[in-house]
């Protein structure tokens, strides 16, 4: 059995992730802060393989911004060398790397103007994890969202949402049950139906 943890490492030197304010997200602030965060994640990484570490979560912070239209860096270019390095290290160490967009990526709002935030934010997700090199195994773990009065209606919405995905987002995608909207059998059964691995969080299934 493998242990991992996620995102956060307390008590190492060099592991922390460094962010700014939107007010402070110059170009200059943003490179200097993603070439921080990206020696900061190669320093978590090789703590985790000489620690045993086969799991872990990488923060969405790892690029300050990722998603949102203040970040007009090709980061994905500028860092492409370190990123593959760093990939190569954990798939050589068999490392499983995954990352988890936050509570507001929610694909099955009935705002639009939410939705299209969410598809940015996936692609963002998707976007670190290809420039890192990873196989489709290293994962995006995503909730279903909201109910908004309708269950039935907000699953439809989800799953027309995830069918209209890029196929790569599709590949890494992975849905998982919450502590409050959606139950564990609610999920298994819209992965079965879509063909969308499921993760169980015993956690939220407990609440």
């Amino acid at each position: 059995m493998n242990i991992g943890y996620a995102c956060l490492v307390v008590g190492v030197p060099g592991c922390k992730i460094r962010t700014c304010t939107i007010k402070n997200a110059t170009s200059d602030v943003l490179l200097s802060l993603i070439k921080s965060n990206i020696e900061t994640l190669d320093n978590i990484l090789d703590y985790n393989i000489r620690t045993g570490i086969m799991l872990f979560r990488i923060s969405s912070d790892i690029i300050p911004f990722g998603s949102h239209p203040v970040n007009a860096l090709n980061w994905w270019d500028v860092f492409s060398g370190k990123l593959q390095e760093i990939g190569c290290k954990a798939q050589s160490a068999g490392v499983r790397l995954s990352m988890h967009p936050g509570q507001y990526t929610v694909l099955n709002s009935p705002n639009p103007v939410v939705v299209k935030r969410a598809l940015d934010d996936l692609r963002y997700h998707a976007r670190f994890l290809d420039a890192m090199g990873l196989s489709k195994q290293h994962k995006i773990v995503l909730h279903i969202g909201g109910v908004y009065g309708d269950k039935p209606g907000a699953i439809n919405r989800f799953i027309k949402q995830y069918r209209c995905l890029d196929e790569n987002i599709r590949q890494r995608l992975v849905i998982e049950n919450d502590d409050r909207q959606y139950t564990i059998s609610e999920v298994l059964s819209i992965g079965k139906n879509e063909g969308i691995p499921v993760v169980f969080d015993n956690l939220h299934h407990q609440v």
